[in-house]
């Protein structure tokens, strides 16, 4: 065999140490967990003999719940490639096996050669040892995502807090329940100390304190959500800095100039809340925002599609730099295409609803509803006023955007992908508003669009006051797309209907039980977030379905990209305590809403 051919061999093998080291930590976590909350297997383990106890060590791991989920988080954070999971495994390395055991030995006792005995074993158990503290530093390179120091002292902060509430509510379980009246507190505590942090049974010193066994379990779940949140704040994903600077801005734009037509989400992407990865050309660009351990991408690369692999590239190496998981939402196919060749996989998230202007009419059968519904609003009085937003004084504007979050449904505004979450801001005069006003001149609803390159709009938002007639938002966007050719719009992107053609093939004959399970379960899903009324909505306007797509690496990361993107549109929120807001650098925030005049 060849030099370079053993070489190569070694390579492949080193790859592969961080997959081995993840079903190490997996394996460790499944006996530590049993050996918890089962006695008996934690006496089955104690009555092994002293080769396998020693030799086997490092898989036997601690009879705690709380370390056996601890391992499994060690083991996300080692598929992640975590640089922080590193030095854990060496921690680890160094203190689980005959080391750790000889070393807080000597510290306690006066170890003698008896306590060596049998020699043996305990030379096999050096041997495994060292072996995987030297493959855990023979793969060291291959931990790259870099660790947020603010991550540490955060780490502190819940560990002072946790340990005192543990500390107070696990004495005090015990002190209850002990049946043995000759412990004093001291004792307690100790034990307590002991079966939250590692289980029963295998400290060298032992108490007198008498409990039941689910007072062990209960005291370790205890300590157990302790570890938990210590390891949490430990490997809670580095936070990206803001980079969407004015600069940036600038350069987003000219690409739209040229590139504009390309994708109807590339206005979007204009959002302050969006860091830029250039291409080296400078030709191509990739907005995205880190949320919880995701990279977030919308839409297409903005600029040319021929400079769209150096961006995407470059975008990649900084998630795996930071030990984010890439994702797209609502990539286009020509998009997802591309994003295939850098191992992305894609699967079709939904349909975005465009009207060609010239094709679109209310003549016919299929539109006698929407006819009909426009024909009764306008017989109501109600007429629209269609401008763009640079032709829109600034006083009128403010007042516009107030009535906006007036009837805006919630405190949050929603949106990330497909919102541009800014009305008002000067520097989108390119915008178009629609309002639509009563027989008596009221304001009661609006629409605002942005540009889809030269000839195109794409809805951003939409708001009506409550109460008013059913059928005004058709009657807007079918007066927006009358007047089309007038303010040179040639097509109209409107709502993203998720999961659309699922309800379309399940609602034709001969659609299976699976198409019909599934519309059933978005039904019940549609109660929160309206995934069957947008659809339908949609579908008035009898537009042309273009396919959206969300790209990933693995089908495993699929939840956390679910979560990540209902966090970044505003869907979910989760509570953080105050006491963990430390001090960091800056994060990507949004740009503060423009000051409202009072509302004359």
């Amino acid at each position: 065999m060849t030099e370079t051919a053993t070489t190569s061999r070694a390579q492949r093998f080193r790859e592969r140490i961080p997959t081995l080291l993840v079903w190490y930590c997996r394996i460790v976590a499944l006996a530590s967990i049993l050996s918890a909350l089962s006695p008996r297997t934690n006496e089955r383990i104690d009555r092994l003999p002293d080769y396998i106890l020693f030799s086997l060590g490092f898989l036997l791991g601690v009879p705690s719940i709380g370390f056996g989920v601890l391992m499994l988080m060690l083991g996300a954070a080692v598929r992640r490639r975590k640089r922080v999971a590193w030095w854990l495994l060496m921690v680890l390395g160094l203190f689980v096996g005959p080391l750790g055991w000889l070393a807080i030995s000597a510290l306690l006792y006066d170890v003698s050669s008896s306590d060596l005995q049998p020699l043996a074993p305990l030379i096999v158990a050096f041997v495994v040892q060292a072996l995987f503290i030297a493959v855990v530093i023979w793969s060291r390179k291959l931990f790259y995502a870099v660790f947020d120091a603010a991550n540490f002292r955060r780490a502190l902060v819940v560990l002072a807090v946790s340990l005192a509430l543990s500390t107070i509510l696990g004495v005090t379980l015990v002190a209850q329940n002990d049946a043995n009246p000759s412990t004093d507190l001291g004792d307690q505590a100790l034990y307590t100390l002991k079966a939250g942090m590692a289980g029963t049974g295998i400290w060298w010193y032992d108490t007198a304190v008498e409990v039941p066994h689910w007072v062990d379990v209960t005291v370790n779940l205890i300590g157990s959500v302790m570890i938990l949140a210590v390891a949490w704040a430990l490997f809670q994903p580095r936070r990206g800095t803001v980079r969407h600077q004015a600069d940036d801005d600038a350069r987003l734009r000219a690409l739209m100039d040229k590139f504009g037509d390309q994708d109807s989400l590339g206005y979007f992407n204009l959002r302050q809340d969006k860091a830029v990865m250039w291409s080296p050309t400078g030709k191509a660009a990739v907005a995205y925002r880190p949320v919880g351990g995701v990279s977030l991408a919308s839409g297409d690369p903005i600029g040319d599609v021929e400079a769209w692999p150096g961006a995407i590239e470059a975008w990649l190496a900084e998630a795996r730099q930071h030990g984010w998981v890439p994702a797209v939402m609502g990539a286009s196919e020509e998009g997802g295409k591309v994003l295939s060749r850098f191992g992305l996989d894609a699967i079709e998230l939904g349909d975005e609803a465009v009207v060609e202007v010239d094709d679109f009419t209310l003549e016919g059968r299929a539109m006698r509803v929407v006819r009909q519904a426009y024909n009764r609003v306008e017989r109501a009085g109600y007429t629209t006023r269609i401008r763009r937003h640079a032709d829109i004084p600034a006083e009128e504007m403010a007042w516009l955007v107030r009535k906006a979050d007036d009837w805006r449904d919630g405190a949050v505004e929603r949106g990330f992908s497909m919102a541009l979450g800014r009305l008002g801001d000067p520097a989108d005069g390119q915008c178009v508003m629609v309002e639509c006003l009563d027989g008596a001149g009221t304001l009661r609803a609006l629409l605002s669009f942005v540009p889809w390159g030269t000839k195109g709009l794409s809805l951003d938002l939409m708001r009506r006051e409550r109460g008013t007639e059913n059928g005004l938002v058709e009657f807007m966007v079918i007066d927006l797309i009358k007047a089309g050719p007038e303010h040179k719009v040639e097509r109209v992107s409107l709502n993203f209907a998720m999961f659309r053609s699922i309800f379309d093939r399940a609602g034709r004959i001969g659609a299976g039980p699976f198409l019909r399970l599934a519309r059933v379960v978005l039904t019940l899903f549609s109660r929160w977030w309206q995934l069957e009324s947008l659809y339908r909505a949609n579908m008035k306007y009898r537009p042309v379905w273009e396919p959206r797509y969300v790209c990933f690496p693995k089908a495993r990361d699929l939840a956390r990209i679910a979560i990540a993107a209902g966090r970044a549109e505003g869907f979910i929120a989760l509570p953080t305590p105050r006491f963990l807001h430390l001090r960091r650098k800056p994060e990507l925030a949004a740009a503060p809403p423009p000051e409202q005049p009072g509302e004359d």
